[in-house]
């Protein structure tokens, strides 16, 4: 139904016509209607637009389905694992000695062909990889002791290099030469891989075992064995000898061969001759070695180490050294003295010889042993000095010095230094430590104390002169009679 107000042009536009005489009712109406409609048209072009929108995006969705390829999965066709085996570095070693082998695993394995294509399912190993693998070292007659066990190193992929180590001991009386050590390697590769359907795939894996030689050289060398130890007047403080009898136990001969004894660390016990000629050291030869060593002053009874070694040509003319081997040499106490009779007594104002005795405690003889003493006031002495002689250890022996007491000397007990001067072993002049010596001061007693007093003395005299007066008068009236 048309409105008689209103003109429709194209369903698109609306205009409104209206008359002055109905202008309040009839402009209201209008309004209301054109709203409305006006309305209907929005909603009818939206879902339009909405439905060409839809339209578009799904075709280019097919579009781009259709323009991208399918993913594309790799399948080898061929390869295997090939495993090699080399030492790393030298691989010469010396008779004696405890090693780290190293030894290198490579596997050259290669692919030779493989498929790109659509609809094949990855796999997940490669054919050329050798799987959880395992080495073993074997000795075989070589002259090693292979302490080692069974080696896991995992997987290694073609190309690849992976390393092992076996922890070997060459034996003391190896013979020089070549060796080849069997290494037996085991591990598990991809055999083939069959696709089953478009997303499975069945794996079949073999197990090999290869067996694989190494070469093994073994330097002439000799073999070092510290067969007895004997120290000679080894003591805190002094110098002493250490007789060391070294042994061959190896099967070569070491030409020029020297023996070398070193200080190890801070050890108080310090090689002062520290090389001894040898010459040829055939195998099982015995060679005593003497050494003469000094001790520092602080060191304790007990053992102290040191290490020896002996330097020498072996068959093919190589300077070598035998390892290091660790002794100890025992060390006794420094030699000590202890007074160890009762304090003298030196009477105040006199001159006396005060007599002290001396103890070894030590553990050597102290040869020419000489006492001396230091006196200080109140005491002074012109003779402080004693020859002892030799003392062994725990005996004795009586120093005597002259000492005089100034008068005003208090009555106590002094204590003086002394000390003992003597040679040791080897004829060094050593010094023991400070000795301290007690002595009392005190007054005189007994006849020395009356002696001592000089009123006691003027009496006596008096009385002495008086009785020679009278015994002179006496004798002359005898004789006028």
């Amino acid at each position: 139904m048309k409105h008689s107000f209103v003109t429709y042009e194209h369903n698109l536009y609306i205009s409104i016509k209206t008359t002055n005489i109905y202008a309040s009712e009839s402009n209201l109406g209008v309004s209301h209607m054109t709203k409305q409609m006006f309305s209907e048209t929005k909603i009818r072009d939206f879902q339009q637009i909405s439905r060409l929108s839809c339209i578009m995006l799904i075709g280019l969705c097919l579009a781009v389905l259709c323009t991208t390829p399918a993913m594309a999965g790799t399948k080898y066709l061929s390869g295997e694992p090939n495993l090699s085996i080399a030492i790393s570095g030298l691989n010469e070693f010396t008779p004696g000695t405890t090693i780290e082998l190293p030894v290198l695993i490579e596997n050259s394995g290669l692919n030779h062909m493989k498929m790109v294509q659509s609809g094949i399912v990855d796999r997940d190993d490669i054919p050329s990889t050798a799987k959880m693998v395992r080495v073993t070292l074997l000795p075989d007659g070589a002259p090693i002791l292979v302490k080692s066990d069974t080696q896991m190193i995992g997987d290694i992929a073609g190309s690849e290099t992976k390393p092992v180590k076996f922890q070997v001991r060459v034996k003391d009386d190896g013979q020089a030469g070549t060796y080849n050590l069997p290494v037996q390697v085991e591990y598990t590769y991809l055999a083939a891989a069959e696709q089953v359907g478009t997303d499975s795939v069945v794996n079949r894996y073999n197990n090999r075992k290869v067996n694989l030689n190494v070469p093994f050289i073994v330097k002439s060398a000799i073999n070092l064995d510290v067969v007895k130890i004997t120290p000679e007047d080894i003591n805190a403080g002094g110098e002493g000898f250490v007789s060391i009898v070294l042994k061959n136990s190896g099967a070569d001969t070491g030409r020029n061969a020297i023996a070398k004894l070193s200080r190890f660390g801070n050890s108080p016990v310090v090689p002062v001759d520290s090389t001894v000629y040898i010459g040829d050291f055939e195998p099982g030869q015995e060679f005593n070695a003497k050494f003469k060593v000094s001790v520092t002053r602080d060191a304790e009874p007990q053992e102290y180490p040191l290490e020896v070694l002996i330097s020498y040509q072996n068959a093919d003319g190589e300077d070598m050294e035998t390892p290091t081997a660790k002794i100890g040499i025992p060390v006794g106490g420094k030699i000590k003295f202890t007074m160890v009779n009762e304090p003298p007594k030196a009477v105040i104002g006199s001159k006396q010889v005060i007599e002290v005795e001396y103890r070894n405690d030590g553990d050597a003889t102290a040869y020419s042993s000489e006492a001396r003493i230091s006196a200080v006031d109140p005491f002074s002495s012109d003779d402080d000095l004693a020859y002892l002689g030799d003392i062994k250890p725990g005996e004795t022996a009586v120093a005597k010095f002259k000492m005089t007491t100034t008068k005003d000397a208090i009555e106590k007990i002094y204590g003086l230094d002394s000390e003992i001067r003597y040679r040791d072993a080897l004829d060094n002049s050593q010094i023991s430590d400070t000795i301290k010596v007690q002595v009392i001061a005190g007054k005189p007693d007994g006849m020395a104390a009356l002696l001592s007093n000089p009123i006691l003395i003027a009496i006596v005299l008096i009385l002495i002169i008086g009785g020679a007066y009278r015994y002179h008068i006496t004798r002359r009236k005898s004789g006028s009679v």
